[in-house]
């Protein structure tokens, strides 16, 4: 009973240490200089070319630098003032946006989707091909229910992408993402086309946020990016946070492994495509540029329970909702998001349930939520610790290494207790 007793405290003992419960700082001069030598080493290595990380503690900033180019050719150095494209961490402020209407009773989520948008009504879903003929014949079947509102907050309603092997060529045909659709037009061409399964059924990551934002258009009658700006943005003084940048000198180049593993400057033309002039396209999921202080503002508002500097954004329960997993066991395929570490899924955060597993598992709090974008910036809310993080880099692919290695140096790396035999 005393070996058990003394494993029970071990135990005890070392989850507080790992995860910071033991009420101690989490960034203190050894964290500070395993930041900077993480991020440096990385700059040196010519995995990235430039990067900023910003951390704020218990209301206190305790970390910020930046390391190497904003603009390499140009020897221009990332600073705190540099701009990025920040790609998918553009869906949890839709997401925030969504709520707030949620909060003013407009819809609930589990409400189905075609009753404030007939657009969605009687899809079809994908029900295999028939191959017996002389031509594949694409089947279908009804919908077993109606996708909802949680489904679009989920990424389970179910959407085609254009990779489907069946469907793919028709969502492509359809190119319900045109920079040159309005956010109405986008919803009703996605929603002629049929699902890839059942509401539901599996975790698919893609257009749901993109129909959030038409939603968030149709139950507040503003367009999109004006409702964000004046509900979001501008009470928090995100000044430096839109689609199209006042500044463009300001927004970081983009840059991509080459074949031969060195990072190569996608070209200007490429990379601006979208932020560089308006279109009548408002995303959702994507297409916000930022500056670090500006998304660390709406982190904070976050990690406060949806105030910041003397303004409520979102009441502390709906951040609480949203920071809650919405995925049930059931769900098992999920695509990439086991990727991500023993987790769940909120209303467009991933929503960490469980300590890592493998040494090779990002590190992180259980309780924590958190997303990244498409060019490896990262951000998360730690309520446990009272920490938000973000980190904003430009580089293609999307490296879940690089995330590992900050959140590392962060909170140190990943520990899993042995087992101690004959107990």
């Amino acid at each position: 009973m005393k070996k058990v007793a003394l494993f029970i405290l071990l135990l005890v003992a070392a989850a507080a240490c790992q995860t910071g419960q033991t009420g101690r700082t989490i960034v203190n001069d050894a964290t500070k200089a395993r930041i900077d030598s993480t991020l440096q080493s990385m700059v040196d290595a010519g995995t990235i070319v430039g990067v900023s990380a910003l951390i704020v503690e218990k209301d206190q900033e305790v970390y910020f630098k930046s390391f190497g180019f904003a603009d390499r050719e140009a020897a221009k150095p990332f600073d705190r003032t540099t701009l990025v494209r920040i790609f998918s961490m553009t869906k949890p402020v839709t997401g925030t946006a969504l709520m707030q209407l949620y909060e003013k009773g407009l819809f609930q989520l589990d409400d189905p989707l075609s009753k404030y948008a007939p657009e969605f009504a009687d899809m079809k879903v994908f029900a295999g091909v028939d191959s017996t003929g002389k031509e594949p014949k694409i089947l279908y079947a009804p919908l077993a229910r109606p996708i909802t509102i949680r489904d679009l907050t989920r990424h389970t309603a179910g959407f085609a992408s254009g990779g489907h092997p069946a469907l793919g060529a028709m969502v492509r045909e359809a190119n319900v993402m045109d920079k040159q659709n309005t956010l109405a037009q986008m919803a009703e061409k996605l929603g002629k086309l049929p699902l890839a399964f059942q509401p539901g059924a599996e975790w698919s990551y893609g257009i749901c946020v993109d129909v959030q934002a038409f939603l968030v258009e149709r139950l507040s009658g503003q367009s999109f990016d004006q409702y964000v700006k004046e509900n979001i943005l501008k009470p928090l003084s995100m000044s430096n946070t839109g689609y199209v940048p006042e500044d463009i000198s300001r927004l970081a180049a983009a840059y991509s492994k080459g074949q031969d593993g060195t990072l190569q400057r996608i070209p200007d033309s490429l990379a601006n495509a979208f932020n560089g002039q308006e279109w009548p396209l408002k995303p959702g999921g994507y297409g916000l540029t930022s500056s670090v202080d500006d998304y660390m503002r709406f982190a904070r508002m976050l990690v406060n329970e949806g105030t910041y500097d003397g303004v409520t954004i979102l009441k502390p329960e709906t951040v609480k909702l949203m920071a809650t997993n919405h995925l049930a066991d059931s769900v098992t395929k999920r695509m990439w998001l086991p990727s991500k570490g023993q987790v769940g899924f909120g209303i467009d955060f991933a929503v960490r349930l469980r300590p890592p597993v493998d040494v090779k598992e990002n590190n992180g709090e259980v309780g924590e939520f958190f997303w990244d974008g498409a060019a490896s910036t990262l951000f998360w809310v730690d309520p446990v610790n009272q920490l938000t993080a973000v980190l904003f880099v430009q580089v293609f692919p999307f490296s879940n290494q690089l995330h590992k290695n900050f959140r590392d140096a962060v909170y140190g790396k990943v520990v899993i207790p042995e087992k101690t035999a004959g107990l």
